[in-house]
């Protein structure tokens, strides 16, 4: 019983800090823009690096995928979800400059 208390306390609190990590890093993206802290070269690149960042804290706190022990299952679930990502991406641009020609 105990080892179960101190299981789902560990995994809470692996949540909470997901959480918190995740907040800040939207925090300080939006405070970028609004406040422009960077000059307009540096801000989109700022809000990538900060986007990929909070990508890996969700992978790591939310989806529980550890990348010191990649395993195979790990490995296929983010190729076949990058692979959907990249043809809703694509396809939605394919869409959007198709519309863009016909109406110019």
């Amino acid at each position: 019983m105990m080892d179960q208390q101190a299981q789902y306390a560990k995994e809470r609190r692996s949540y909470l800090v997901g959480f918190l990590l995740a907040l800040g890093l939207s925090v300080v993206s939006f405070a970028l823009v609004a406040a422009k802290l960077l000059p307009a070269d540096y801000l989109l690149t700022g809000v990538f690096v900060l986007g990929f960042v909070q990508l890996l804290v969700h992978f790591r706190f939310f989806l529980h995928i550890n990348f010191s022990k990649s395993k195979r299952d790990d490995l296929d679930l983010l190729l076949f979800s990058t692979l959907i990502i990249v043809l809703m991406a694509g396809g939605t641009l394919v869409v959007l400059f198709n519309l863009h020609h016909r109406m110019t």
